[in-house]
């Protein structure tokens, strides 16, 4: 509920209590999903930090913020020394603006996946912050307001379909009205409703744990852990949490991930010498061949290259090649001595089934703890025990590509020829979509697979002009660009850094699309 409109309708008051006569003396990004934006009114600053990653958007207001000396971009100039003049809540809407002098503002929408900050100028939008959100440039200000019918009248309308109706409530609303029998034919819907409203109109900010996840909510309905008067404390005190949880999530994925690629292998290697095993207990023909050879060498001629001989176990004849310079004894004794090799070779298979079968349980009962762990200290623990370090992990800061998403597809595109080799044999999956611009040296470039999602046109012709950009023909109008399932690229031992070889290639014509790199 962290980005509820009802929360963030106390925070546009709070803010502007707090802003009005303070100037923006800077604007600047250390990372894809993080904008901070620093105020000051000669006496203090006051910060703003946005962190627009989906997997944790939330806001904070940290007491004082040091700015990194590199990986540091300035952002927004034009706002520069404006001074703030109010702050505008769209009504019914996950999103406010900062108002600057001369027809300014910035905009933040708090919309999860889809969550921006928006130069506007003149209720135009101007600048966005995450760049390939390119929808948001045609949002205009002064139409994000949007009414909601709050009378007896529009409840009693759509009596049938409340929940949907009431689209500002979210999940957490929803879930304290259904705890409160808001859906329930004996409770007086509503009175539930009226008394609802009232909480989050004068609300007390609940920090609260519900199934190992935290929330910050304007209505008590799970485990309070503890309460604010203020939105911007709460808000602080929530983002150092969802950060933290944040990280912790993408530390235990990266353990699950390493795992589960020992498990795939683990896997394969059984499934593998199970069937060899399997093969050389059922094959009995050298100890059959010793043993005819041996019964009948009054019927083997000196020099014989082959016998055909009758086989005293089913009646069928049997046809042995034997080795010209060896009389049958010798014949015998090597295929005696091949049978012996064999059944050695079986009890090593069985010894190896056996102990990868162990490693088998051992990693999904390590699979099952690490799933389970809900801290750090779980969590080492249990790399300890595997022998895994942090550095095991996919890195997330120093990844060999620069991520872009369109229309819900994450795109992926190489830093350079050595990244390109990480990015294609290490990060990506068969099912992945494969480009390059064809016949120069340019970015492997990625569209991540969606299960059960087909690859739309428009999608892969915005990762082909990618493509093409990042490539040594970005200068050129038209370039074609090579598009295949990654299943049927693969490099060969020996080629330089970046280059592959490519099984079967559909070829398409695009513009190079200059889009600013993410991270």
């Amino acid at each position: 509920m962290h980005n509820n409109y009802y929360l963030l309708r106390q925070l546009s008051v709070e803010l502007e209590k707090k802003l009005i006569g303070f100037r923006v003396v800077s604007c600047f990004s250390q990372n894809k999903d993080e904008l901070v934006l620093e105020l000051n009114d000669s006496r203090s600053s006051f910060f703003i930090k946005a962190n627009l990653a989906p997997a944790a958007c939330c806001l904070s207001f940290p007491d004082e913020f040091r700015r990194a000396r590199k990986n540091s971009v300035d952002l927004f100039g034009e706002v520069i020394l404006k001074p703030v003049v109010g702050v505008r809540q769209f009504k019914n809407e996950r999103s406010f603006m900062l108002s600057l002098a001369d027809g300014f503002g910035l905009l933040y929408k708090m919309h999860g996946h889809f969550a921006n900050v928006l130069l506007v100028k003149e209720n135009q939008v101007t600048a966005i912050f995450r760049n390939h959100l390119v929808q948001d440039f045609d949002i205009h200000p002064d139409q994000l307001d949007r009414e909601i019918d709050m009378s007896r009248d529009g409840f009693d309308l759509h009596r049938a379909d409340l929940l949907k109706y009431y689209f500002t409530f979210g999940k957490v609303v929803n879930a304290y009205l259904t705890q409160h029998g808001f859906g329930s034919p004996d409770a007086d819907a509503w009175q539930v409703l009226q008394q609802t409203l009232r909480l989050l109109e004068s609300p007390t900010y609940y920090l609260m744990e519900r199934d190992h996840q935290w929330t910050l909510s304007l209505l008590p309905f799970a485990e309070v852990r503890n309460k604010f008067e203020s939105p911007i404390a709460a808000l602080n005190s929530f983002a150092d949490r969802l950060i933290h949880d944040h990280h912790f999530d993408r530390e235990k994925s990266a353990v699950l991930h390493q795992l589960h690629v020992r498990l795939k292998a683990t896997t394969t290697y059984l499934e593998r010498n199970r069937l060899k095993r399997d093969e050389l207990v059922n094959d009995h023909r050298y100890q059959q061949w010793a043993d005819l050879v041996m019964a009948h060498m009054h019927r083997i001629a000196p020099g014989a290259a082959e016998v055909t001989l009758p086989d005293f176990y089913d009646e069928h004849d049997v046809t042995i090649k034997l080795k010209k310079d060896l009389n049958p004894q010798k014949n015998a004794e090597v295929f005696y001595r091949k049978a012996k090799n064999q059944q050695i070779e079986i009890s090593k298979l069985q010894d190896a089934v056996a102990q990868k079968e162990g490693e088998l349980k051992r990693l999904n009962e390590a699979m099952a703890t690490v799933a389970a762990a809900v801290d750090r200290p779980a969590l080492r623990q249990q790399m300890t025990l595997l022998g895994l370090t942090r550095h095991d992990a996919p890195q997330f800061e120093n990844l060999p590509y620069h991520e872009f998403e369109f229309k819900d597809f994450k795109i992926w595109v190489g830093r350079n020829a050595e990244a390109n080799d990480q990015l294609t044999l290490k990060h990506s999956f068969k099912e992945d979509l494969w480009l390059h611009a064809k016949d120069v040296a340019g970015s492997h470039v990625l569209i991540k697979y969606r299960a059960g999602k087909p690859f739309p046109k428009d999608v892969i012709e915005y990762a082909a002009g990618l493509a093409a950009f990042n490539s040594k023909r970005k200068t050129e109008s038209l370039c074609p660009v090579v598009v295949t399932p990654k299943k049927y690229v693969r490099k060969r031992k020996g080629d330089p850094a970046g280059a592959v070889v490519v099984e079967r290639e559909t070829v398409i014509l695009v513009p190079p699309l200059e889009v600013k790199k993410n991270g």
